[in-house]
């Protein structure tokens, strides 16, 4: 997988590339929830939400970049890149967002009922930054428009 380097390195930037990913897993009935990992300006792992397609509780789209990150870099740690995803990331993924020693997350909405922000133990790596509420509105509204339709079948 060749990765792209991009003209444009804002947050804004790679959050509109998140919410691409969130954009296919609504179209597969998924919680559309989106993750890119950029690493020095470029994407290096794209990923949504699986856990239906996978049968997987653990498919969420951070897991899924987690992964594929760390494949393409060849190894666990990543630790000079930032994660974009457009849900903040549950227990789980800050769990292993502390084992990846991930560098940056950078999240779109705020997730009320299931974020890790919730907890009051830190979760994340002690090195890790956190940028919240990168397009929001638009991250917010996409999880909104799927769970309308799940409350109208």
């Amino acid at each position: 997988m060749k990765a792209a380097s991009y003209p444009l390195f804002t947050d804004e930037y790679f959050m509109n590339e998140a919410l691409k990913e969130a954009r296919k897993a609504f179209e597969k009935d998924e919680v559309p929830v989106g993750a890119v990992v950029v690493c020095e300006k470029r994407i290096i792992a794209r990923a949504h939400n699986l856990t239906e397609t996978l049968n997987d509780v653990t498919a969420h789209a951070e897991m899924q970049a987690f992964t594929a990150a760390s494949g393409y870099l060849g190894g666990k740690y990543l630790d000079e890149c930032t994660l974009y995803v457009t849900l903040e990331p549950c227990v789980m993924c800050a769990g292993a967002s502390f084992w990846t020693r991930v560098a940056r997350i950078v999240y779109g909405t705020e997730d009320e009922k299931r974020g890790y922000s919730l907890i009051i133990q830190p979760l994340l790596h002690p090195k890790t930054t956190v940028e919240g509420r990168i397009l929001e509105e638009e991250c917010r509204e996409l999880l909104k428009a799927f769970f309308a339709l799940k409350r109208d079948k």
